[in-house]
């Protein structure tokens, strides 16, 4: 049964709670980068054993970054500023990997208009239980010639211009990158939307997670509850966990 809030306005308060938090998950992202290119040598004092806890830091902001600019793309991250709020989300998938906010704009709207359907562009309705090949098809749907070409050229920038220390890049920026696009993928595409004996329960052809809200914003920042999400687009990340109780509790009833 689908139950949805009947109030789709979000105050003020909303939006600077909204914006902090972004400012936050940005923050920290730009932190991490450039301190681990940069700033550390890997090399000396053993340091090499903390890389895995970094990679793993940087793999989850970066599941932010997107969730960030995914709150973008419905209007809720500042809604009181749409121009702000626009820039924020271009910003975010631009520096995850040269990524076209238009073209995720358009997709991600034109999911949420045909879930789990042949005109969503996140489904595969030919591996529609298949984890590789769904997110093959998904990875080349998004990571295009245009994508490629603007990370070659960060990736000059960064060594002639900047002098990183080349395996870091791809250390510290690419292979979080690529981490946090399986980590996206599995929690917020091929879990909520992927074909198997328990049927939908909606037009929305979504499912959520039971997770509790610290392992729901572990592993992919509630992006998890994602019936939830389709139902109610205008409820940004951070105030999914109430929405669901809310509605678990008006289904209870």
């Amino acid at each position: 049964m689908t139950v949805s809030t009947s109030n789709k306005t979000l105050s003020p308060t909303d939006g600077l709670t909204g914006l902090a938090l972004a400012s936050l998950i940005i923050s920290a992202w730009l932190t991490v980068h450039i301190t681990a290119i940069f700033f550390i040598d890997w090399t000396s004092n053993g340091l090499w054993m903390l890389a895995p806890v970094v990679i793993l830091l940087q793999c989850w902001l970066s599941v932010g970054m997107f969730i960030v600019a995914h709150d973008s793309m419905h209007g809720t991250l500042a809604p009181q500023a749409p121009g702000l709020n626009r820039a924020i989300g271009r910003f975010c998938v631009f520096v995850y990997a040269g990524f076209s906010y238009e073209k995720l704009h358009e997709n991600h709207h034109a999911h949420h208009r045909n879930a789990g359907t042949e005109d969503d562009p996140d489904f595969d309705p030919d591996h529609s239980s298949s984890f590789w090949p769904w997110y093959y098809k998904f990875f080349r749907h998004y990571f295009g010639w245009r994508e490629f070409g603007i990370l070659t050229i960060a990736v000059v920038i960064y060594l002639v211009i900047l002098r990183e220390r080349f395996p870091t890049m791809l250390v510290f920026w690419a292979l979080p990158a690529i981490l946090s696009s399986l980590q996206l993928f599995y929690f917020g595409t091929y879990r909520p939307h992927r074909i198997d004996e328990e049927p939908f329960s909606d037009q929305h052809r979504a499912r959520s997670n039971d997770f509790s809200p610290f392992l729901s914003l572990m592993t992919c920042f509630h992006f998890g509850y994602h019936h939830e999400h389709h139902d109610a687009p205008w409820v940004p990340w951070w105030k999914l966990p109430a929405h669901r109780r809310a509605i678990l509790r008006s289904t209870a009833n």
